[in-house]
């Protein structure tokens, strides 16, 4: 028999004051379009609904909110320093060789000249050598066909971030919720 009440990670989410999901939502995704969607469509009855409003809000993102969204991502194989989730989205450039550092930030450079913004990609899981291929590969895009692809990237970038905020620890309480927003940093 399967239960049919929400889960704990998704029942704090919901029962969240509205300047504090608001918080964690940023936390998730800088677009503050994306977040009002999210925050006003709650209580969600499961993580499914909540991913499904993600993708459903990404995909109206003004161009603008998507220029936030993206300022709020590091270079990839430049994590923010302190920040632990940004180190972890992006360990596949933490052993990388000094070669390939160096490489990667020419690639980012001549993206951010070519395109205007950050080169987005859902880094987790990925080795250094496939950044760098992807970033290659997307270099010879048109930027109409770039902007569709970092809303992709950030879909799966934000539906990850959304994971963990659910993870949070269920008998730590609202401390544990700041806590989950804080570790659902931009990469």
């Amino acid at each position: 028999m399967t239960s049919t009440s929400t889960p704990p990670g998704l029942a704090r989410f919901n029962a969240l004051e509205e300047h504090a999901a608001l918080a964690a939502l940023h936390e998730v995704c800088a677009a503050p379009g994306w977040s009002r969607r999210l925050l006003t469509a709650r209580p969600y009855a499961t993580a499914e609904a909540l991913y499904a409003a993600s993708d459903a809000a990404m995909a109206e993102l003004t161009a603008g909110d998507l220029e936030k969204a993206m300022a709020g991502h590091p270079p990839i194989g430049r994590p923010r320093p302190g920040d632990p989730v940004s180190a972890r989205e992006q360990s596949g450039m933490a052993g990388a060789a000094a070669g390939l550092r160096a490489e990667m930030l020419e690639l980012n450079l001549a993206y951010q000249e070519r395109f205007g913004h950050v080169f987005l990609i859902c880094a987790t899981g990925r080795t250094g050598e496939q950044l760098r291929d992807a970033v290659k590969e997307r270099l010879g895009n048109t930027p109409e066909r770039e902007r569709e692809i970092v809303r992709t990237e950030l879909g799966r970038i934000n539906r990850i971030r959304l994971a963990r905020l659910l993870e949070a620890d269920a008998d730590a309480g609202t401390g544990a919720q700041a806590d989950a927003a804080a570790d659902a940093a931009e990469d």
